[in-house]
């Protein structure tokens, strides 16, 4: 349920099956980096992990001169820098790539590193095929059954080009009737949405479901209360109570598939939250325009 200025009002339209209700839900798994002790304290750097189903988020404070490293990475990754102050430079085998920050990137499997110069905050996201990261999760508990609402990942086909550092701007101008700056690769799909200049309106705002898909929301500014409600079924033993989950920034939300979601910002000046999905969405790539960097990764044939 969408108010009619928000751009995903034109996804009411499309069909999808009919998924059935599940005997059991998963509740909402949340992390808030800013009140936790880190998973990782390495030389330079402080790593946070926390997991979905199909990927996971590591949230990393470096220090100047930090290497994030990965020697033997499966499938590819990504990267998101929201401080425009920090850059870094991401290097492969085959490349070096400076890049610079409120960006996304998106870096090849196998043998990587990421430099930060100047230190600063950088954000990966990574599939839970990396099992190395996965044992470090604050959460790992949470998902040492899996979770049967959510799809598997499959991953989406390969760049024409081959498989390179990809970096984009993030400094993108808003455009009537698409949603936020889409990016997507392989494996992940990352929506640097808008930010909200103070509270949001509560007249406007957005609950709404996904049938068999997480949401990670990432709020890297402000603060935001993320309202969460499951279906009732015929089984009242299954029925989860509704939340008002209240985070603030640096943190992580895990909304599960199919509880009714929507996040309001609260902050006075600014809020910003980035959304994550995994594999890509098909609804959002079908809308023309929505996906920036649609013509480096296509989409599944049906």
């Amino acid at each position: 349920m969408y108010d009619r200025s928000d751009p995903r009002s034109a996804l009411a339209d499309t069909k999808t099956k009919a998924v059935p209700l599940p005997d059991k839900f998963d509740a909402a798994q949340v992390a808030r980096f800013y009140e936790e002790a880190p998973q990782e304290t390495a030389p330079k750097a402080k790593t946070w992990y926390v997991r979905g189903q199909n990927f996971l988020v590591a949230y990393t404070k470096a220090e100047p001169g930090a290497v994030l490293t990965r020697d033997a990475q499966p499938d590819e990754y990504g990267m998101l820098i929201h401080d425009r102050a920090t850059g870094v430079v991401v290097g492969t085998p085959k490349e070096t790539v400076k890049v610079d920050g409120h960006s996304v990137t998106f870096v090849p499997p196998g043998k990587s590193s990421i430099t930060v110069p100047n230190g600063g905050e950088v954000v990966r996201f990574f599939s839970t095929r990396s099992a190395d990261l996965v044992a470090k999760c604050s959460n790992a508990k949470g998902y040492a059954q899996a979770h049967p609402t959510v799809a598997p990942l499959v991953n989406w086909p390969d760049p024409p080009g081959g498989f390179k550092v990809r970096s984009y701007s993030a400094d993108v101008p808003a455009q009537p009737g698409r949603f936020g700056r889409i990016f997507r690769c392989t494996t992940l799909m990352i929506n640097y949405l808008d930010p909200h200049k103070g509270p949001r309106d509560v007249t406007k705002l957005s609950p709404h479901h996904h049938d068999d898909f997480e949401q990670v929301s990432l709020a890297v500014e402000g603060s935001f209360i993320h309202h969460l409600r499951w279906p009732w079924t015929t089984n009242m033993n299954a029925w989860l109570k509704d939340e008002a989950i209240a985070c603030g920034a640096p943190s992580v939300t895990v909304i599960p598939p199919p509880a009714i979601h929507t996040s309001r910002a609260m902050d006075k000046v600014r809020s910003q939250l980035i959304d994550v999905f995994s594999p890509p969405r098909m609804d959002f790539s079908e809308k023309p325009g929505w996906v920036l960097n649609a013509a480096d990764y296509p989409m599944p044939s049906k």
